[in-house]
């Protein structure tokens, strides 16, 4: 495996695994989030949707990772899923209706959404 298909790798293992374990035990807090931030959800099926939904797209990172010239269309898609979440929170934040402190977890998906697309511009110019 060449250094940038090895490097690609890493960052959408790394990706991956750091989003299950930022996701997974969401599906564990909900009565904790009703307390510490309350209102209590009104729509739980939002929230766990949005679980399982971004818990697929760590998947989706995973199986990139296994091998990136193979699922190298897939990297652009990787890269909006992370852009979405961080969009979404941005303008939340911007309308006011977020706090500082709820930015931090945005900002790391911002951060690998341009890694995936910046590793996915460099395989294209190397890959067969």
């Amino acid at each position: 495996m060449s250094d940038p298909v090895r490097n690609a790798s890493r960052l959408f293992r790394i990706a991956g695994i750091y989003g299950l374990i930022v996701l997974l035990p969401l599906y564990f807090t909900e009565p904790m989030i009703a307390r510490y931030a309350p209102p209590a959800l009104t729509h739980p099926e939002f929230y766990y949707g949005f679980i399982g939904a971004a818990a697929t797209m760590q998947l989706v990172a995973l199986t990139i990772a296994s091998d990136p010239t193979r699922f190298l269309p897939l990297m652009p898609v990787a890269a909006i899923g992370k852009f979405g979440f961080a969009a979404a929170v941005g303008v939340l934040f911007a309308t006011g209706r977020l706090r500082a402190s709820d930015l931090p977890l945005p900002v790391i998906d911002l951060l690998l959404g341009i890694a995936f697309l910046a590793t996915w511009l460099r395989l294209r110019r190397v890959a067969p």
